[in-house]
């Protein structure tokens, strides 16, 4: 990848041109695969043609054999240089031949739900920059430590779940539990939601406040979901999760409605005093609190307007029937649009290159497209993959205040990115005590690098065969970022390659749709592994892996506090003693199987009130 001499580039003049546009490989597919995929095809035809010519000028050289003298020696030299000036010239068009096509093909799409300027942030992704290098020492290492497991057995144990009673959990939060007293005749008033975030911020917000409608005996109105100039998507309820649906689930817990009726429509939440915002409501507030604070607002005006509305429901102290709720919402009410459902089956199928698996996984996130077998374009036979989550977007990379290799350009980008888009958080820096890049590593605050990420994965056994489904496409940096990572593990596919552009169009400008195709890709991988526990699309992924999976769903959560530890001593550690620090950091992250208190049940499913244990 414009590195001359690197592991992957055995012909650097030919393939830097293209590798440099995305950072992942390109595979030859058969004839029948999608438009997007039939550019290496064109190159074999190219090169083929090539073997024609130059068979054709060896073949013509042989007839002046036959001529003696000195003429013949001309004849002879004129022919090589001929020859040799065809070649260089077809060599130069190729090269330019496939800069232009793999450029058209490859480029990472704008829009993608993990950017968080959608429509600005291709400037950090595409710009041309020198390839970095955090820990050279332990990538060579690691790069000869794959090398030689390449014919060596896989642990079947990468793809399993360490937690042996993992299968006796099964899903059971739609049950009906007669100590539940259901919904109420008669409704206190109606409960309107506007939602920020993306997707999966938003998804709790619908789920934390079905749980509120409970509590408060109200009427939900179906959320609406505020635009964002961050996201910058106009997509409601309907268009991500099916409406009737979600209210047929839900009916004999809490009314839901589509809209307030119609004498109360032009009611204004705010000037009548009805309106809740986070300066009302304290995050992670408690149900007590919601009693006193929401309830006779409720009462009073008949309706209440939660603006803004996020993670402002706390998870403990909670009635279990309240807490199941919660659950049943998650993970049995909102299934997604048929669109999204239909186009995922196709996204999984391909990433598998076979007919999507039949588990209760695949089942619940793509519904009836799980059967679909008229998909001529999915190749034949079976193939595991792991799916990865990096959290390395420009706005998380700024705001994080880290440092990450770059050196001085990336110290001024960062810093005109943060002028830019957190001009608050600055102000607010200027009144707090500093924490220099190095003590905020050593704390766990600091992104992990797709670099970083790539040794996390060497050093827990993964070979570099290892088919990696990548969530998201705009990682800050780009392919100067992506070259550590693809030199360990080429096999790096996303959406934007796998679907064509026609599949792949309704969503173009709708991020928290395709996240939604991120989202069933991940929570569908035979191994998940995120970068950053704190992310909402982690955290929800591994939660509904936990609930659907019957303990064959393993997720990987390094902790990043031991691991920039283990990472201080790239200039001395063995890669022995690296896979046994990190097999140790990952595993005993696997432990925590039952939630504990306090923990968010949406990531932790695994308690009574969401699952059944079954001896």
């Amino acid at each position: 990848m414009g590195k001359q001499g690197s592991p992957r580039s055995p012909h650097p003049e030919f393939k830097g041109a293209a590798r440099a546009m995305l950072g992942v490989k390109d595979y030859k597919i058969t004839s029948n695969d999608p438009p997007s995929w039939k550019r290496m095809t064109g190159v074999d035809y190219r090169w083929h043609s090539k073997t024609l010519v130059l068979h054709g000028l060896k073949s013509d050289s042989t007839k002046y054999n036959s001529i003696k003298g000195f003429y013949v020696g001309k004849k002879n030299i004129r022919t090589i240089v001929l020859m040799f000036g065809l070649l260089g010239c077809l060599f130069l068009l190729d090269s330019i031949f496939i800069s232009f096509f793999e450029f058209e093909n490859l480029q990472p799409s704008t829009g993608l739900n993990s950017s968080s300027e959608l429509q600005g942030s291709d400037s950090y992704i595409s710009k041309k920059r020198s390839p970095i290098y955090m820990y050279d020492r332990l990538l060579n290492l690691a790069s000869s430590a794959l090398a030689e497991k390449e014919f060596k057995q896989e642990s079947s144990k990468l793809w399993m779940e360490p937690y042996k009673h993992a299968s006796l959990w099964k899903p059971c939060a739609q049950r009906k539990v007669q100590s539940n007293p259901g919904k109420s005749a008669k409704t206190n008033g109606y409960i309107l939601v506007s939602a920020n975030g993306g997707l999966n911020q938003q998804r709790v917000a619908i789920c934390n406040a079905v749980a509120v409608a409970s509590v408060l005996n109200a009427t939900l109105v179906i959320p609406k979901f505020l635009y964002s100039n961050v996201w910058k998507d106009p997509s409601q309820f309907g268009d991500i999760y099916q409406e009737e649906y979600f209210i047929n689930i839900l009916k004999d817990d809490i009314s839901i409605v589509k809209e307030l009726p119609p004498d109360m429509k032009s009611l204004d939440a705010k000037a009548i005093g009805s309106q809740v915002t986070d300066a009302v409501l304290a995050k992670e507030a408690t149900i007590a609190d919601y009693v006193k604070i929401v309830l006779p607002l409720l009462l009073k005006h008949r309706v209440v307007h939660f603006l803004g509305y996020g993670n402002r429901l706390g998870f403990d102290p909670m009635a279990s029937d309240i807490q199941r709720l919660r659950c049943k919402c998650n993970f049995h009410a909102l299934k997604f649009v048929p669109k999204i459902q239909q186009v995922a089956s196709l996204l999984i199928k391909r990433i598998r290159k076979h007919s999507a698996s039949k588990s209760m996984l695949d089942s619940q996130l793509v519904g009836k497209f799980i059967d679909n077998k008229d998909d001529h374009e999915a190749a034949k036979g079976s193939k595991k993959y792991l799916a990865l989550h990096l959290r390395f977007e420009i706005d998380m990379v700024a705001y994080s205040l880290c440092e990450f290799g770059g050196g001085e350009n990336e110290r001024k980008e960062l810093q005109a990115y943060r002028e830019r888009h957190f001009p608050l958080f600055l102000e607010r820096l200027k009144n707090s005590t500093s924490i220099s890049p190095m003590n905020l590593r050593k704390k766990g605050r600091c992104p992990l690098t797709p670099e970083e990420a790539a040794l996390v994965l060497a050093g827990f056994g993964f070979k570099q065969e290892t088919y990696i489904y990548l969530a998201g496409s705009h990682i800050y940096g780009g392919n100067s970022r992506m070259e550590a990572f693809n030199r360990l593990y080429p096999n790096v596919v996303t959406k934007e390659n796998l679907l064509t552009t026609t599949e792949l169009a309704p969503f173009r400008n709708f991020s928290s749709q395709m996240a939604a195709l991120d989202f069933i890709a991940c929570a569908s991988a035979d191994v998940f592994a995120m970068t950053d526990s704190g992310s909402q699309l982690s955290s929800l992924v591994s939660g509904f892996r936990t609930y659907y999976g019957g303990g064959h769903a393993p997720t990987l959560r390094p902790n990043k506090t031991r691991l920039a530890t283990i990472l201080t001593e790239n200039d001395t550690i063995g890669w022995n003693r690296f896979e046994v620090r990190v097999k140790k950091m990952i595993l005993e992250g696997q432990n925590a199987a039952i939630r504990s208190y306090g923990r968010s049940i949406y990531r932790y499913p695994r308690c009574p009130e969401c699952m059944c244990k079954h001896p």
